[in-house]
């Protein structure tokens, strides 16, 4: 695995997304594609110019296989993502209507939840400047979750910056689980990425001081269509969302962790990096599906500067 500037450890996922406007139970024509949150972070990473590393199980399968190729598009580093003889590619179907979503799971027993320790490239890890975890997958397994904080103490002794986002999903675990999984991913963070609704599932009042609390230097929470908040040093940053018609507000906060960990890795100022973060979500709730919205550089300073309106 070559040298790459951040690592992210998760489940990538094949994707059914139904046709737009129809309920999922009645959807009969369907857009496959792929997401995962970490994986999401990776691709939209790599768009912006990082060099990005995953790392995962996928099934040994078609889908497994077509994930793979679409990463390696991405220019993802996916040389510590193994195929899986034994175990399936998870999948997620969904929907997107003006009411909501409805979403489906199909991924026990999925590949990724057989991650052990021994799939950790641990030299890239030591190497890395940052390692960027979610909740997600701490909860799929109990091999994973221990993954993910091996990979965590790992990078704290190597002195590598881990950033944490808890990303609940409710499905995956009970709240009691998901306090734990959150408690213990935070104490090992430097940069603690939140959604004000993840903070209401872990039975979080004040985010900022929770984080902080736990030994996080900077704290993000990310509050929709409200904007964001960056605490650090003692101060506080906001930023409004970009106003957009949304075509599809799922991959949003992976969005937002792309954009906002870009501006980081560039050494930007607080309310700079904010900015980014805000425009690359706005890029990414105007598309369908978690990945396609990812944008460049270019595009990116296009809709922060207001020159581009974002409709897709």
């Amino acid at each position: 695995m070559a040298d790459v500037e951040v690592l992210t450890i998760g489940e990538v996922l094949t994707v059914l997304l139904a046709e737009p406007g129809v309920p999922l139970g009645e959807a009969s024509r369907f857009d496959l594609t792929y997401a995962g949150a970490e994986s999401n972070v990776a691709v939209g990473l790599s768009r912006l110019g990082h060099r990005a590393g995953f790392v995962s199980r996928l099934g040994d399968d078609h889908q497994g296989r077509r994930v793979l190729r679409e990463l390696r598009g991405e220019r993802v580093d996916v040389d510590a993502v193994a195929l899986d003889p034994d175990r399936p590619t998870g999948l997620l179907l969904r929907d997107t209507l003006p009411t909501g979503l409805s979403v489906g799971y199909r991924r026990t027993g999925s590949a990724a939840t057989a991650l052990t320790p021994g799939d950790l490239p641990m030299d890239t890890l030591r190497a890395a400047w940052l390692l960027h975890l979610t909740g997600i997958t701490a909860a799929i397994s109990a091999s994973a979750r221990e993954t993910v904080v091996t990979a965590a103490r790992a990078a704290r002794d190597s002195g590598v910056t881990i950033c944490f986002d808890p990303n609940v999903r409710v499905r995956l675990a009970d709240p009691p689980t998901w306090r734990a999984i959150a408690d213990e991913l935070a104490a090992l963070a430097d940069v603690l990425l939140i959604g004000s609704d993840d903070a209401a599932a872990l039975g979080v009042d004040d985010p900022f001081s929770w984080g902080h609390d736990h030994g996080a230097t900077t704290v993000v929470l990310k509050d929709g269509s409200r904007g964001a908040s960056e605490s650090h040093d003692g101060r506080l940053w906001q930023q409004p969302a970009i106003s957009v018609p949304v075509v599809d507000p799922v991959g949003a906060g992976d969005a937002f962790a792309a954009g906002w960990l870009s501006g980081w890795l560039r050494r930007l100022e607080p309310a700079q990096r904010l900015a980014e973060a805000a425009a690359v979500a706005a890029c990414v709730v105007a598309a369908r599906g978690d990945v396609p919205g990812l944008p460049d550089p270019d595009r990116r300073d296009r809709v922060l500067a207001g020159s581009e309106v974002v409709s897709r």
